[in-house]
């Protein structure tokens, strides 16, 4: 029998999409980690295989009572992902606590280990977007969530863990399937929501002269590239050489440029309002994201990234307007 592939987070946006990639390549022997909770998150689950689901309070009872030992690799894909959450003994106990139990439990099993940071944990760029060791010490996230990434990211630095695992700080993804996350979910999903409303898209202005309104800049990444990225470093061999890596494309792109795209997909030509952008958001918000692919490239991950315009066609002719006919 094969031995099994472990996702966290199967049934959120990026986790579900690695399942489904993993279905494609052949691979069924998952063991899929996720609270359901009482939204619809349940329906990304809908038509994939896998060998059994179970809450993550249950996992660290079975891997407690030895189960799992033979696994082939752990995706660690679970945590709070929301930027707004204020909760941070919540989040201390979720993103941060529960990595270390499931990072510990691997290495002693010698089972290749895949985590998810976060963008966020470089808060306003003041430190610029590079993920050398060297200065991630330096980082100062804006808000708990990404401190709470930030946190494991440290942690395993100091321990020396990146000799063999890797942490993936996924920038902007976009893609199918993120529509359980709210506000959560990207400007893309959206926007796509907002012109089927009102033919209108509304983006925040800018409070900064160097950037005109709707011109603030992020790195956008299409969840089938994320997951290609993740599942390049998952797949090797627990020994295999690991690193605190970026991953995004390269290339920051415009919330016009965007929101354009999206337009464009559905075959209309754009039309978008600038709005104030709330209060409590304006001293933690972002102006400018943009990975360096360096050490990403050098860890011999080397395909080509999509176009955000290619990317978003991919997305909203797709998977949105399918579901329409």
């Amino acid at each position: 029998m094969a031995k099994p592939i472990i996702v966290t987070g199967a049934a959120g946006f990026i986790g579900r999409n690695t399942v489904a990639e993993l279905n494609a390549r052949g691979e069924d022997e998952l063991i899929l980690v996720d609270e359901l909770g009482k939204d619809e998150k349940w329906k990304n689950l809908v038509g994939l295989r896998y060998e059994d689901i179970v809450s993550p309070e249950e996992f660290l009872g079975l891997i407690e009572d030895g189960a799992f030992a033979d696994a082939r690799s752990v995706i660690h894909l679970g945590a709070c992902s929301a930027t707004t959450e204020k909760d941070a003994d919540f989040l201390l106990r979720n993103n941060y606590q529960y990595t270390r139990v499931l990072c510990n439990w691997a290495q002693a099993n010698e089972i290749r280990f895949v985590y998810a940071s976060s963008a966020a944990t470089y808060g306003n760029g003041a430190e610029g977007y590079d993920d050398s060791d060297e200065r991630t010490p330096m980082l100062k996230p804006l808000n708990m969530y990404g401190y709470s990434k930030h946190m494991f990211d440290l942690w395993a630095l100091k321990q020396g863990l990146f000799e063999n695992i890797v942490g993936l700080k996924y920038f902007n993804v976009f893609g199918p399937h993120e529509d359980h996350k709210g506000d959560m979910r990207s400007v893309v999903s959206k926007s796509y929501e907002q012109i089927r409303a009102t033919g209108v898209v509304k983006l925040f202005k800018s409070y900064k002269p160097k950037y005109k309104d709707g011109e603030q800049m992020r790195d956008f990444i299409s969840v089938k590239d994320a997951v290609d990225v993740t599942l390049h470093f998952a797949l090797q061999d627990a020994g295999a050489p690991g690193g605190l890596l970026n991953c995004g494309t390269g290339k920051a792109r415009t919330w016009v440029d965007l929101v354009t795209a999206v337009f464009h997909a559905m075959g209309l030509t754009p039309k978008i309002e600038f709005i104030e952008m709330p209060q409590q958001l304006q001293g933690k918000y972002q102006y400018f994201t943009e990975a360096s692919e360096t050490k990403l490239r050098a860890a011999g991950y080397s395909k080509p990234f999509t176009s955000l315009e290619e990317g978003v066609r991919e997305y909203v002719q797709g998977y949105y307007l399918p579901r329409e006919v």
